[in-house]
């Protein structure tokens, strides 16, 4: 398993060893000694998650706060998406930066997202598996967002606005001005 530090700290790329023969492939997708071996972290999963989206569903950015905050480990089973993950720790020299991947299904990469990240995706084709192992259980009530178009955080979603399909939720999210505003204790 080859594990490579982003711009971000904390964040990583996971790409597992895929062993394949004419009858398909195999891959460790997590081992939890491995991983701490190689990053230092003792994470414990507890909840995993499963979208199915088609091309131009965005789904972002999210978090949850509090005692309810999460670290997720994300892949895509099928398909392609760009994911996006920006830091909002707010001690953290990368305040308010972001990084983006693509992740498939046949490229296998994984992106790991400590506590204290927004996170999003987009989806680039139909019929996109998408799945993400989480540390904390959800919580409706800690749950927080910044509008995916906010154009302090300049990201570039890839899509034209037109081929962006977006839930009512996340349509009215705040932006990051207003997240500025909220007490650090608020958020992690």
């Amino acid at each position: 398993m080859k594990i490579t530090k982003t711009n971000l700290d904390g964040c990583f790329v996971i790409e597992p060893e895929v062993f394949g023969d004419t009858r398909g492939s195999f891959f460790e997708s997590f081992n939890h000694k491995t991983f701490e071996k190689k990053t230092g972290l003792n994470i414990s999963f507890v909840q995993d998650n499963q979208s199915i989206s088609q091309k131009g569903v965005l789904r972002g950015l999210h978090q949850q706060i509090g005692e309810f905050a999460q670290a997720k480990l994300i892949r895509v089973i099928k398909g392609k998406v760009l994911d996006v993950v920006v830091d909002v720790r707010k001690e953290s020299i990368t305040f308010g930066k972001h990084f983006s991947i693509e992740l498939t299904g046949e490229n296998n990469k994984q992106l790991f997202i400590p506590k204290g990240f927004l996170h999003g995706f987009i989806t680039l084709e139909d019929d996109t598996f998408f799945t993400y192992k989480c540390d904390n259980y959800y919580n409706p009530e800690s749950e927080f967002g910044i509008i995916y178009n906010d154009s302090t955080l300049g990201i570039d979603w890839v899509l034209s606005e037109s081929e962006i399909n977006l839930s009512e939720k996340d349509k009215s999210l705040n932006t990051f001005n207003s997240f500025i505003k909220i007490k650090n204790s608020e958020i992690h």
